[in-house]
């Protein structure tokens, strides 16, 4: 029996599942790290806390399994998208890598666009300049850091730091790609103009690769780390949504899901690059070769519940959660809340927005609010939803991942505002699967990916959508998108303080 590994470098926990060669999962293992905030809006990790917990990960399900290592064929990695892990010259990590959700680089998100053009650049990038991606944070450890940026010798995307150290190998592939603001999208190779107009050396980059091809091999020093074989393969892997997008079947047109993680996004696979000409949503290159997605993400979704269990719910479980819930009428008893924790990308691209309970009186309990935080990140999701209609993009299957999709009352939620079913996978699927799917295409296993994920994919259950709650839903998601209208200006203010 031939053996496959998918790894997730996520932001709060790396989870590595060892499949056979049916994508049966065999042994499991997860290892959590801090996220630390030295500034309000600014967010880092520790790049050697992602290695530690890849390697432990690995040893524990080989330990678990007692699988053969020789049989273990090939590894697939996902992550957390647009991190900045710089290197130097003897491949030592150069300060913490700038992630994802940090919000510091508004000046520099203007400086791209000034210098690049803005029609221009979501010509070649599919998108506006974010403070999110990852160009705008090379332009500020440069601007800020001049010392750092001139020992910097390696720029690596998170999930690609830890191929490095699996394999020795500086490569990345064309979906993490996509979310740098360096990549030409529709071409899928780095943009020789944007470089040379942000006066980035592309020999800073990595090689780039399609998600299904090999990028290398287990080195010995992390075999010896690990017991892995120096044979296993290592594909290119996909950022943490193409991912989930292969571990949930989301790799032929028509199909989307919505994941509620840290983040929460609304994907669709597209055949051809869709991109959206006033950059509320991404078109990024997606782990199917010669296809692109479109989705629209939300800054804190499952972190805004996180957020309110950890500070405000006394860390109750997501059980105790949905029983909590279950008694609260939709609507939470006329409370909003706005989820912009940490900025929003969809469809405001505002760094400076934040987070409101609207509404609040004496009346509201805990699990109110617990309610109102589940149906805020819902409504942010129906944003995107409405963006990718907007594009005639047609949805006819709509999937869910993520840790919030284990919930059925929040699958529901889901359900009744987009007015479309929503579907949930098996147990063992999302990003590590699909991780472990391009590693068996890489390693010789799988034909193709659209061929392994109509063979081991399927669904569990389906939550239809109820047509009263779908109307009443509208009505407060105007009001919603109303409330942001009026406090934008407000925003700035506080920015300002």
């Amino acid at each position: 029996m031939n053996y496959l590994i998918g790894v997730d470098v996520g932001t709060s926990a790396t989870k590595t599942v060892l499949y056979d060669e049916e994508c049966r999962p065999v042994a499991e293992a997860s290892a959590d790290y801090p996220l630390y905030q030295p500034q309000n809006g600014w967010a880092e990790q520790n790049p050697q806390d992602w290695e530690e917990a890849a390697a432990s990960t690995i040893r524990e399900v080989i330990a678990k399994s007692r699988v053969n290592a020789e049989d273990i064929k090939g590894i697939g990695l996902s992550g957390q998208m647009h991190g900045l892990v710089m290197l130097n010259e003897a491949n030592e990590v150069i300060r913490p890598a700038i992630i994802w959700c940090d919000q510091r680089t508004a000046a520099e998100c203007e400086e791209i666009t000034a210098k690049v053009g803005a029609k221009r650049l979501i010509e070649i990038t599919a998108n506006p300049a974010l403070t999110g991606f990852t160009a705008s944070k090379i332009l500020w450890v440069r601007n800020h850091e001049p010392k750092n940026y001139a020992n910097c010798r390696h720029i690596l995307l998170p999930k690609d730091y830890v191929r490095f150290v699996m394999t020795g190998e500086y490569a990345t592939e064309v979906s993490d790609a996509s979310g740098m603001q360096l990549l030409d999208v529709p071409n899928r190779c780095w943009s020789k103009e944007i470089l040379e107009k942000l006066d980035i050396d592309e020999g800073l980059l990595p090689k780039v690769f399609e998600s299904p091809e090999v990028t290398g091999h287990i080195s010995t020093e992390f075999a010896q780390r690990t017991g892995l074989s120096v044979n296993c393969v290592v594909a290119g892997g996909a950022g943490d949504n193409a991912a989930a997008a292969v571990g949930t079947g989301i790799v032929e047109e028509g199909k989307a899901f919505t994941t509620i993680g840290t983040s929460g996004v609304v994907f669709a696979h597209t055949n051809d690059p869709v991109i959206d000409p006033q950059g509320r949503v991404h078109t990024f290159c997606c782990a199917v070769p010669g296809c692109w997605h479109v989705m629209g993400v939300t800054q804190a979704a499952g972190l805004s519940l996180k957020w309110f269990r950890e500070n405000l719910a006394e860390n109750l479980d997501f059980d105790a959660i949905n029983q909590a819930i279950a008694g609260v009428p939709r609507g939470s008893r006329r409370l909003i809340y706005l989820p912009y924790l940490m900025g929003e990308r969809t469809p405001h691209l505002n760094p400076d927005c934040r987070g409101v309970f609207f509404g609040l009186s004496a009346m509201h309990k805990r699990a109110d609010m617990l309610r109102a935080v589940m149906e805020g990140v819902s409504f942010s999701l129906l944003d995107c939803w409405n963006i990718l209609q907007e594009m005639n993009i047609k949805v006819k299957d709509m999937m869910a991942c993520g840790g919030g999709s284990k919930s059925p009352l929040w699958r529901q939620m889901l359900a009744n505002m987009y007015g479309c079913p929503v579907k949930v996978g098996g147990e063992g699927g999302g990003a590590v699967l699909g991780a472990a799917i391009l590693a068996g295409v890489a390693s010789g296993i799988y034909e193709d990916v659209p061929t392994a994920c109509r063979r081991f994919v399927g669904t569990a259950s389906v939550c239809q959508p109820k047509p009263d709650a779908h109307e009443y839903y509208g009505k407060v998601h105007k009001l919603y998108n109303k409330l942001y209208d009026q406090l934008k200006e407000c925003y700035g203010d506080l920015a300002a303080l």
